[in-house]
This record gives structure tokens, C-alpha cells and sequence, in this order.
């Protein structure tokens, strides 16, 4: 089982959502981003939320032998990524700032209020509006995508 897979489950199981998993070179550092899944009470991620996946994790990590150094377990944070289709479909309705991979007209990064995700002709498309216009994005070439945070 691929170390991604073994995350995931594990942080499943736990009733938790898997958000982004990072690693340095040579995977000696491992960083978890854990969310409460899209039906849960909006409670955010608590200390004792990432203290229960970290020792999980550490304990399925002694099992499988996974050679690590570190384990950082925490919550995405209020600029949190959007990583998956589901998502994008999650958070509408709120403010999110989109850096593509190819420039759309000279131009990489937009920010509006992200309108959802649908699909158009089999492609995956992410709608965003910026002032009065509704612009769309092949969700293939967004390259990083973040909720803007409101205080």
C-alpha cells in the first residue's frame, strides 16, 4: 500500500478528511492537513483532533515500517487549499484566490468568489466570479487554489 493510501485510511477511519499530505526530500519529515469532513458539525480542528491522528498514524507508521524522522499532524488553516473536485463544490459561495499553470491572457493568478464546480463537455470546470463576470477554469490547469480568509 502506497503511504498516501495508508494516510488516508488511517485519518478516514478516524472520522477525520485527509486535506494535503507533504513530505521533504528523502520523506524524512511527514505533514499531515486533516479537516472535519463536509458533514460535520463546523467546529474546526482542535489540538486534541491532530494529537489523536499523530498517534494513530505513528502507531499504523510502527506496523507498516514506514522510516520517518518527523510527523506533523495540524488543520489547513482558515487560508485552507482546495485540493479535491469536492472541494471546489464544499466552499462556494466563498473567496478564493487561483493561480493557474498556463496564463489565461497574460495572466496567472485571479481571485472572486469561487460559484462551484461543474462539467462542460467531460472537462471539470471551476467557476469564479470576479465583480460582475463569471470566468471559468479547466480545473486541470488550476495549479494551487486557497480560501481567502475573512476576519
Amino acid at each position: 500500500m502506497q503511504l498516501i493510501d495508508l494516510i488516508e485510511t488511517t485519518v478516514a477511519g478516524l472520522g477525520y478528511e485527509l486535506v494535503e499530505f507533504e513530505t521533504s526530500p528523502r520523506a524524512r519529515l511527514l505533514r499531515v492537513f486533516i479537516d472535519k469532513p463536509e458533514n460535520a458539525p463546523k467546529s474546526g480542528i482542535s489540538v486534541e483532533d491532530c494529537a489523536a491522528v499523530s498517534s494513530q498514524l505513528s502507531r499504523v507508521f510502527m506496523v507498516e515500517n514506514v522510516d520517518y524522522d518527523r510527523l506533523e499532524v495540524s488543520s489547513p488553516g482558515l487560508d485552507r487549499v482546495l485540493v479535491k473536485p469536492a472541494d471546489y463544490r464544499r466552499f462556494a459561495g466563498q473567496e478564493v484566490q487561483l493561480k493557474l499553470r498556463v496564463p489565461l491572457g497574460n495572466q496567472r493568478n485571479f481571485s472572486g468568489v469561487l460559484e462551484g464546480l461543474r462539467e462542460e463537455g467531460g472537462i471539470e470546470v471551476v467557476c469564479l466570479r470576479m465583480n460582475e463576470t463569471l470566468q471559468q477554469f479547466a480545473l486541470e490547469n488550476i495549479d494551487r487554489a486557497r480560501l481567502v480568509p475573512k476576519f
